[in-house]
């Protein structure tokens, strides 16, 4: 409706085919700030899982951080499903009106708490002094990864915020020192690593240009039934019955803890589980459950 009327106020003024690009020009430059406030979180760049033989000497390697995905578009914080993040205001003052990808993090082996600061409505100031966002991209710059890397870098300096920190990023010459590198970074409590494609643009979708890199597989499925326990689980959860994003169907029946099997996630959530590949039917094997992703079933 603004536009239409913008352009019809400007029209007796445009005496020519120019003129009239001109106003129309005119018109839309004043919709464009409208436009961009309108529009939802972008999309993040994903992973896909590493497998031997690429060129390693085309990526950037850091640690894969088991925290909450956390995407600043310049005005505020949100997680990877766009929900905004309740984070107190002193946490977010003064950052960039630029955005920036990371994740909110509180150190190895923490998402449960991680995950339980970040969900809160009403933040809790003193949960959050232990967070940290581990920033490692900037969505927005048009540059190649090599090049993003030193202006991120120079961003977080100049922000001198100690909870506000940029994820290391190295280089391996080979895969002999890429299994190492995992392998040492999984022993001291960290869950893997991510390998970055050094000449990529940033690409809000699931691609090759970054990579996972960990000692099992994992994914996402949807619980749709608690099975009931017997023997010691008696009068608790046994197993979840889910389904995979294809509609696929299996039960997930270890890897709980007591709590969790009194207090199983929702029907209707979202959790995260471990395997080693698959049966020829799809099926994943020795599935084993991890957590509920809360950040991905529409909470923060």
């Amino acid at each position: 409706m603004s536009s239409r009327l913008t352009v019809r106020t400007a029209r007796p003024l445009c005496r020519s085919n120019l003129s009239l690009r001109l106003c129309l020009l005119c018109g839309l430059a004043l919709l464009l700030p409208l436009c961009a406030t309108a529009q939802p979180a972008s999309p993040l760049m994903l992973a896909n899982v590493y497998t031997p033989g690429i060129r390693l000497d085309d990526y950037w390697v850091s640690e894969k951080l088991d925290g909450v995905r956390g995407y600043w578009d310049g005005e505020k914080l949100l997680t990877r499903g766009g929900i905004p993040v309740a984070a107190p205001a002193w946490f977010t003052r003064g950052w960039p009106k630029v955005p920036l990808d990371g994740e909110l993090w509180a150190g190895r082996g923490k998402f449960n708490e991680t995950s339980a600061t970040v969900r809160q409505q009403i933040p809790d100031d003193a949960a959050w002094r232990d967070i940290r966002f581990m920033v490692f991209d900037l969505p927005a710059h048009p540059a190649v990864f090599s090049e993003r890397i030193p202006v991120l870098q120079a961003l977080v300096t100049h922000l001198n915020l100690p909870w506000v920190q940029m994820v290391r990023q190295s280089r391996v010459p080979d895969q002999a020192t890429l299994q190492n590198m995992m392998e040492r970074t999984v022993a001291q409590g960290g869950e893997g690593l991510m390998l970055h494609r050094g000449s990529s643009h940033y690409r809000a979708e699931r691609n090759d240009d970054l990579l996972k890199l960990k000692p099992y597989e994992d994914a996402e499925a949807t619980v749709i039934a608690h099975l009931p326990g017997q023997g010691k689980y008696s009068g608790m959860m046994g197993a979840l019955l889910v389904q995979m994003p294809g509609g696929l169907q299996f039960r997930i029946g270890t890897g709980f803890s007591d709590a969790e099997r009194r207090q199983p996630p929702p029907v209707g959530s979202q959790v995260t589980y471990r395997f080693n590949g698959l049966h020829p039917s799809g099926i994943p094997r020795f599935a084993s459950f991890m957590r509920e992703r809360n950040e991905l079933a529409g909470s923060p």
